[in-house]
């Protein structure tokens, strides 16, 4: 079958030219071994009785592990059945705890970064045969009188971060009798905990531990995690506790292919005047309202909220011609894959399509539907797409016909990455580079569930990091899984989570043991802000205001600005304050269910932008200016060429001086009109390097090209640092400066887009010969004349990707590198 449909992907040799890599993936063969001796016998016949006659070697350690009392994780790879390995200790305890006079001696909590994997859950638990099994969802689609029966007699909730956040461990008082017999934690799909989401997760399950402490139960942690570097030191850090891991898969595996696919160049076009590439990132596409401690978010949040725009420092001196940027560009990720999407339909074959935003699966999924109409109109409803944002009643449909076979073709965001049971998929369309190491197998590991060999395609975009990576399989195939970068000892973050645990219950000094080292200094803090209160039995929250609303856990932090339509007043969505003044300026364009809004009026005081709803043929692209400071420098590695590489604490201010309208479809600039908006500063960490004067004449950069090549090489590591740092491209930011005002030399900074740090930039730096190294290679190879989306422009840069000087860049980082 493997090689009929890499026929259908190609067509029979038409698009072979595409494809730069194919990796063969051979079958594994699967290990079972017995039932642990330990196991309640009623348990074991419900797994019997759903099919499951014996155990994988990898379900078992993990089980005994936690029956034993040790926090533990199993990092095993996609369909490897890492749900029975927590499920039998879990539900052994739960059917021994119904010999309680309460019927309820033991209590499990299980965590999921979305509710759509919770319900699914639900449903897997409720098809075992199991007298005295008691499970339930506790969220925010829960109605009230489900969630007191979930207080008084669920021995298994599913819930999430956000509902323990806002809701359980402020309402503890109420849960008693949940906390007081939790003898489990599960934390499902942990690998989804990173960045400053992460870091509030963490600070959260710290919380959670603490008052299960106070109520005398001492719950074991089991963490179930796609393939990661590390899984037990970063489980322990998520958790604050020791943990072992569970790494030997021993689940079969069918044989596959996993193809990496570049388009096709289009030449003679300038890459800012066109469409496509760029077309694909939504910039007003807005996640769940995060002011709703019921929402919780499928997808990555709109990919400008949180970001700070990288640019050009305020002190470059601009050029006096402009550089022309006419070059060639590739066709967009989102055709071609729709392209191959539309064949393995049109063949009958059963296939998912993910791509990043929720309007691009939307857009995906009707241009496939297009595409098949032309051959078969009964073909268009086996065609749907897969969003968050959706009732759970649909999403519940969907996943029930794509499990079917009724559904041929899926396009989604990475809602459907996650643990839902999806089977008999023979191939895997992946649109552009998900983010990490761990979501590509995650997504990957879709096809070929039910035994059949399958087909994995990565289709790159037009962009550094895809263009490096379908030119180094290495990178992909060769690597390690990268390690989850979370920093709960981020001041920004921590500080609320400690304002919500002395409301939860006083905290006291024996209670530092279980927080980040920094949490000591951060409690002074509070104290002398009066936000905490010391007593001889701890320190107590001293305000009125429920302190949980002091952290937005889905948030970069800092608040939001709502979207407000002037004529009735509906609230469209929001958009994160760093990202405010670039999307809901005076004049911006913003698009809600496929109705177009400008916005009238922006009041930062207020919290709102008025918008009218209005037929426009534009788009809108603000202009900025940057400036850097550096406010302490925690470490600094000089290089054998002279140059050094820093990494410390910096300010950076930003400020929207402008925005430009570009018509849609051509992108021809049709005006530029000037803003007056104040500025925005962001505290955060970064990682930098400098280049004496020496270095800069070795590399044979002039003066007047000097801040082109320092703006193009750091256009080009931004695109290339979530290969090494766990992070999305939109999770950070930069600056780059001929001459900076800290350092007296040229200087390329590269910063985390979240007040505090998430942690990225200290990655950078740990990594930062092979990070430059890769970044060099990028613009090497890449086959335009002056730079393009695939090496050194950037979709976000406030300066509208002037000046550039590729050559320079790749001269430079040469010499620096040494």
């Amino acid at each position: 079958m493997t090689s009929e449909l890499f026929d259908i992907l190609t067509r029979f040799g038409d698009r072979v030219d595409r494809v730069t890599h194919v990796e063969q993936l051979p079958a594994r063969p699967g290990r079972t071994t017995d039932w642990p001796a330990w196991l309640d016998p009623a348990v074991h016949d419900a797994f019997v009785s759903a099919g499951i006659e014996l155990p994988f070697e990898h379900q078992v350690e993990t089980a005994d592990i936690a029956h034993a009392g040790e926090n533990v994780i199993v990092a095993t790879g996609t369909a490897s059945g890492k749900s029975l390995g927590y499920l039998m200790p879990v539900l052994d305890a739960a059917i021994r705890g119904t010999s309680a006079p309460s019927g309820r001696g033991s209590t499990t909590l299980y965590l999921s970064p979305t509710k759509a994997l919770a319900a699914d859950q639900l449903t897997s638990l409720r098809e075992l045969v199991l007298k005295g099994l008691r499970p339930t969802t506790y969220d925010g689609d829960t109605p009230r009188a489900d969630r007191d029966w979930a207080r008084r007699h669920a021995n298994l909730i599913l819930t999430n971060p956000d509902m323990l956040h806002r809701s359980l461990l402020p309402g503890h008082e109420r849960f008693s009798s949940v906390l007081k017999r939790l003898d489990y934690v599960v934390v499902d799909e942990a690998h989804r905990y990173r960045g400053v989401f992460g870091s509030h997760v963490s600070l959260i399950l710290r919380r959670l531990l603490r008052l299960a402490r106070y109520y005398g139960a001492s719950p074991v942690v089991i963490g179930a995690s796609a393939t990661a570097g590390d899984p037990a030191e970063v489980f322990s850090r998520l958790i604050g506790a020791p943990a072992r891991a569970v790494v030997d898969d021993a689940s079969p595996r069918a044989a596959g292919r996993f193809l990496l696919w570049e388009p096709p160049l289009l030449p003679g076009l300038d890459p800012r005047e066109q469409s496509g590439p760029f077309e694909q990132l939504d910039p007003f596409e807005q996640p769940a309202d995060p002011s709703d401690p019921s929402a919780v978010e499928e997808d990555p949040p709109d990919p400008w909220a949180a970001s700070v725009p990288h640019g050009r420092a305020l002190e470059d001196p601009a050029p006096e011609v402009p550089v022309s940027h006419v070059s060639e560009a590739r066709r967009s990720s989102l055709a071609e894959a729709a392209d191959l999407l539309i064949d393995t339909t049109c063949a009958g074959r059963r296939a998912i399509g993910f791509i990043a935003s929720r309007r691009g699966a939307e857009a995906l999924a009707s241009i496939v539907k297009d595409g098949v109409a032309r051959v078969d109109d009964s073909l268009v409803r086996t065609v749907a797409a897969y969003r968050g944002g959706y009732l759970p009643e649909e999403r519940r449909l969907l996943e029930t016909a794509l499990r079917s076979g009724r559904l041929l073709t899926v396009a989604s965001t990475n809602a459907l990455e996650l643990g839902i049971d999806i089977s008999g998929l023979d191939a895997v369309i992946i649109a552009g580079w998900p983010g990490t190491l761990a979501s590509l197998w995650q997504q990957a590991g879709r096809a070929g569930r039910s035994g059949q060999e399958w087909i994995a395609v990565l289709v790159a975009r037009d962009d550094p990091l895809d263009t490096y990576l379908v030119q180094h399989p290495e990178a992909v195939f060769g690597k390690a899984v990268d390690a989850v970068v979370i920093d709960p000892g981020n001041p920004y973050v921590l500080a609320g989570h400690l304002c919500a645990a002395a409301a939860e219950v006083p905290f006291t000094d024996d209670d530092f043991a279980h927080f980040p080292e920094s949490a000591p200094s951060i409690v002074d803090q509070l104290t002398s802000a009066r936000m905490l209160r010391r007593r001889p039995g701890g320190w107590f929250w001293a305000k009125a205001e429920n302190p949980a609303d002091l952290s937005d856990i889905r948030s970069g932090g800092g608040g939001t600005i709502r979207l407000v339509e002037r004529e009735t007043g509906a609230l469209l969505g929001t958009v994160d304050d760093a990202g405010s003044h670039h999307q809901s300026h005076p004049g911006a364009v913003y698009v809600h269910q496929g109705r177009t809004f400008v916005v009238v009026d922006l009041d930062p005081d207020e919290r709102v932008a008025l918008v009218e709803q209005r037929h426009v043929d534009y788009t809108t692209e603000s202009q900025s200016v940057t400036e850097i400071g550096i406010l302490g420098t925690r470490a600094t590695v000089p290089l054998p060429s002279g140059a050094a590489v820093s990494w410390g604490e910096v300010e950076v201010t930003s400020q929207v001086t402008g925005y430009r309208m570009r018509q849609s479809g051509s992108g021809t600039v049709l005006g530029e009109y000037p803003l007056e908006l104040p500025s925005q500063v962001l505290r955060t960490t970064a990682v930098w390097w400098t280049a004496p004067d020496a270095l800069i004449d070795e590399a044979d950069v002039t003066t007047g090209d000097l801040p082109g090549a320092v703006h193009a090489a750091e256009h080009a590591a931004i695109g290339l640092l979530p290969l090494f740092a766990g992070c999305d491209r939109w999770d950070i930011g930069g600056v780059s400066t001929a001459r900076h005002a800290d350092t007296g030399v040229a200087t390329v900074f590269v910063h985390d887009g979240q007040p505090g740090g998430a942690g990225f930039a200290e990655r950078g730096f740990e990594a930062f010969s092979a990070w430059q190294t890769a970044t060099r290679e990028a613009i090497e190879a890449c086959e335009c004349v002056s730079g393009c989306p695939s090496c050194v422009q950037s979709p976000k840069c406030g300066n509208g990707n002037e000046p550039l000087e590729k050559d320079a860049a790749a001269r430079l980082l040469r010499v620096v590198l040494g």
